[in-house]
């Protein structure tokens, strides 16, 4: 990411006047950076702020089951690979037809023992702009 080897997009408008970068989701364990997006730290969060840290532990959350069902069918993804987009689309688009083939199977669900034990942050909280 330093090296801008990534090929991320350029900025882009997410609403009228605000331009936002194009963002990686992680966890504490990365460090700050334009492109990474990470949970905040602290002991006293604003409600807004732990919404935001849940909102962003789900997305990840997302991603990292994803990444699971393909590796439980492909196991390429079980070594280190080098970032390869097009191995990537070919087994999101071959376990696609796979699924529309032969249905869900729960060999295709994935849910690793890291994600145990989050706990919900009540929703109905009406102003994030508080960030």
């Amino acid at each position: 990411m330093k090296n801008c080897s990534l090929n991320n997009p350029d900025p882009a408008p997410l609403q009228q006047d605000l331009i936002l970068p194009f963002v990686l989701v992680g966890d504490e364990i990365f460090a700050l950076d334009e492109n990474l997006l990470r949970p905040l730290e602290g002991q006293n969060l604003t409600v807004a702020k732990r919404i935001f840290n849940y909102r962003l532990t789900r997305a990840r959350r997302f991603v990292e089951c994803t990444f699971g069902i393909l590796a439980n069918k492909w196991r390429i993804f079980h070594r280190a690979l080098n970032v390869s987009k097009d191995i990537v689309k070919a087994t999101v688009i071959l376990h696609n037809l796979v699924r529309e083939r032969d249905g869900l199977h729960p060999s295709d669900m994935y849910v690793g023992t890291h994600i145990q034990g989050l706990q919900d942050i009540p929703q109905g909280v009406e102003d994030m702009q508080m960030m």
